[in-house]
């Protein structure tokens, strides 16, 4: 991380603060990175820079890093339709050949490039635990130890959640040959928080993350999350693929969120990613539980999942976050931009994202998302509040996407209009990462990417 500072404060014209949009703001933090004081009504002094707007960065509530080494490699048609299934099995061929220093490479260009566009931390759902031989490393953390290196280069928040993933499909068929990298069981994961819990920290959190009820069996679910700490996530793909709730339904005569309801205590801690396709009843369960429903629609957009019912959701009390997980965008604002489109397509409805006291969509998408993804990090996130990080974002108001733009306006503005990247400046901790758009290590990190790349790809140096 970035070790030069300037003082722990920062003045803004205006700051999105968790009652709204407040002028003439003074922000500061201590040398722990939380924020300590919101001086409001405050004058600026002579020496002070003074940034017109100013709100939280955003929470990417799923990432699966090594996957940005696929980023436009799997968009040639096949001779039959494509589909998810096809895309996982070069996504495996890809995954059997990463080393551990490229996965530290990989993940650090990743999260250089998510701070870049406003992403301030990351939910990180690793799966890559072994050896190509199928053996774990010296240490079983090595892998999740090289992603968190990955994070610290760059300087974004993580939570690092090491998957549970024991069987290739429901009734514990055996994993596949190109799935060994993966394979784990309760027992392993619960060694592996207990090694990496030195590695927590203001900027570091760690939970757990059975990969599906494909991958793991309902048992082993209970077991890992009545050992887990009570303040740690859970995270869990869920309901992806039209596919996957067949399955569920033949196996147990269940559909996914159906069967996890029926055999987990799911609360506020849990994260259900995708959620895609949900019956009311189970809409309506996650809903009520407080878990948070986490959309990555950019990567359901590019593998063809579907659509969440993102409208009868919202009007359930339910809470969202978004992720950029397969990281075909490392943009939140693209994530939200679509999330709302793919809802007025399906709906054939404009402004859809809203309720009653809430109309504006731009901003209820980027509040929304910000506390979901804060209760999916387990992590002090998401508000300019005392006791929060301050992981603080800064608006390019040169730019003239945001000329004469009221201050009520700006969130509509930033997500419905152009393709420019708005972000100028991010501080996390407190600490300045990314200046006037370029990271403050983005050609040294940017260079070890272009190397393990070649490697991977075997292009000519």
């Amino acid at each position: 991380m970035n070790t030069m500072t300037s003082a722990n404060n920062l003045f803004a014209r205006h700051a999105l603060l968790p009652q709204g949009w407040a002028s003439n703001v003074r922000l500061h933090w201590d040398a722990y990175g939380d924020l300590t004081e919101i001086e409001l009504d405050a004058s600026a002094h002579a020496y002070e820079k003074q940034q017109h707007f100013v709100l939280p960065g955003m929470v990417n509530l799923h990432s699966h890093s090594f996957q940005r080494a696929l980023a436009g490699m799997t968009e040639t048609a096949g001779e039959g339709p494509d589909s998810f299934w096809t895309w996982r099995d070069l996504m495996y061929r890809t995954a059997l050949n990463i080393s551990p220093e490229q996965m530290q490479v990989i993940a650090a260009q990743l999260y250089v490039e998510c701070l870049r566009h406003g992403y301030t931390s990351v939910c990180e759902f690793h799966y890559l635990h072994r050896a190509q031989d199928g053996n774990f490393y010296t240490d079983m953390t090595e892998t999740a130890r090289r992603v968190i290196a990955g994070a610290r280069a760059s300087g974004i928040g993580i939570t690092m959640l090491p998957v549970l993933y024991s069987y290739a499909d429901f009734g514990k068929q055996a994993l596949r040959t190109d799935q060994r990298r993966f394979v784990t069981n309760a027992e392993q994961i619960l060694q592996m928080l207990s090694l990496l819990e030195n590695a927590r920290d203001g900027q570091t959190e760690v939970g757990v993350a059975p990969h599906s009820l494909r991958a793991a069996d309902t048992q082993q679910i209970r077991e890992l999350v009545a050992a887990l700490p009570a303040d740690r996530p859970v995270h869990i793909h869920i309901a992806e693929q039209q596919r996957e709730v067949g399955a569920c339904l033949q196996s147990t005569g269940k559909r996914p969120v159906e069967l996890l309801f029926d055999t987990q205590q799911v609360d506020r801690r849990w994260c259900l990613v995708h959620a895609t396709h949900l019956s009311k009843s189970e809409l309506r369960a996650i809903a009520a539980s407080g878990a948070v429903a986490g959309i990555c629609t950019t990567t359901e957009g590019n593998l063809g999942d579907g659509f969440f019912d993102l409208p009868d959701y919202i009007a359930a009390g339910g809470r969202f976050g978004i992720g950029s997980d397969s990281h075909v965008s490392q943009s939140p604002i693209e994530e939200l931009r679509w999330l709302e489109y793919g809802q007025r397509l399906r709906t054939q409805q404009r402004n859809v994202a809203n309720l009653a006291g809430r109309r504006r969509v731009g901003d209820f998408l980027w509040q929304e998302a910000l506390a979901g993804g804060a209760q999916a990090s387990g992590r002090k996130l998401g508000k300019l509040q005392i006791g929060s990080r301050a992981d603080i974002l800064v608006l390019d108001d040169q730019h003239p996407n945001l000329y004469g733009v009221a201050v009520e306006d700006v969130l509509n503005t930033w997500i419905f209009t152009g393709n420019d990247n708005l972000v100028r400046d991010v501080r996390v901790g407190g600490q300045l990462m990314v200046e006037n758009g370029r990271h403050v290590n983005q050609a040294t990190i940017a260079g070890s990417y272009l190397s393990a790349m070649t490697a991977l790809r075997k292009l000519p140096k």
